[in-house]
């Protein structure tokens, strides 16, 4: 016997499938949600989703006010001076554990470096920022209804819409269930805050299980951030400081200059510099 829930996303899923039967269209940001939600469903079956991904996803879905206020609050999030920026992030229990997980995964980072040419240090302050090394905050929020309400915002619709589309298509590789596609208020995924697209561009299957498991898996966690900055130029060997080609390659992570700062600070922290 279905569950309420289970018959509601029979339903939705009969619904998707009588307007997915009508042409393709872009979806027009503003307006009506749930023609928003209606036309979204048939780009995710022109992207190749399934029905059944996009049944159980946009299943009930609503707005979320609080991610379009969480949104309008970040623009200062960075106007702060690097002393000021730094002393709230990198502290001494934080490059303490820093240089355990170093020692921990000394192994599985060395594999990294000589695959991806990124040091380890690079890696663990990155992991460390994002995330408390996996034991911090990954975020709370319901991807799919985070992407969802930012795409039909007007101001970055085309942005979100590419991203709803791939958190939709990381479900449908059966890299998360849907049940674990929790992340942040802009969908930021896992232990070092992957947007969908990233995920999917960048995500690297390290432990070898056949899938790319970013909020679980530390091997594939690390090996998908230096993935990243490789594929974004980083060169191994080479310097990483401020007006250096591998402080530029970490745009591709973060464009603000005192969080690349940071990232650098706290790597050179991490081995004694």
């Amino acid at each position: 016997m279905l569950s309420s829930r289970s018959a509601f996303a029979a339903l939705f899923c009969a619904l998707v499938s009588l307007v997915l039967a009508s042409p393709s269209h872009a979806a027009r940001c503003g307006g009506d949600f749930n023609t928003f939600v209606s036309a979204m469903a048939q780009e995710a079956q022109a992207a190749g989703v399934s029905q059944a991904v996009i049944g159980q996803a946009f299943a009930g879905i609503t707005q979320d006010p609080a991610v379009l206020a969480f949104d309008r609050r970040q623009r200062g999030t960075f106007n702060k001076t690097f002393e000021q920026y730094v002393s709230t992030r990198v502290g001494p229990g934080r490059i303490n554990i820093g240089r355990q997980m170093l020692q921990r995964h000394a192994s599985l980072l060395a594999r990294i470096e000589q695959k991806f040419g990124v040091p380890p240090q690079i890696i663990v302050a990155i992991w460390g920022l994002e995330s408390d090394y996996g034991k911090g905050d990954i975020g709370k929020m319901p991807v799919i209804r985070t992407l969802m309400t930012m795409a039909h915002d007007c101001r970055r619709t085309e942005l979100f819409q590419g991203e709803l589309l791939a958190a939709l298509k990381i479900v449908q590789r059966g890299d998360l269930p849907l049940r674990d596609l929790i992340g942040a208020f802009a969908g930021e995924l896992g232990q070092t805050q992957f947007l969908p697209s990233s995920y999917i561009k960048y995500g690297v299957d390290f432990d070898g299980n056949g899938h790319v498991d970013l909020r679980h898996s530390v091997p594939d966690v690390l090996a998908s951030t230096a993935n990243l900055l490789h594929v974004s130029g980083f060169k191994a060997g080479a310097p990483y400081g401020e007006g250096t080609a591998n402080f530029e390659a970490m745009r591709e992570w973060n464009r603000a200059t005192i969080y690349r700062k940071t990232i650098g600070y706290f790597a050179d922290r991490l081995v004694g510099r």
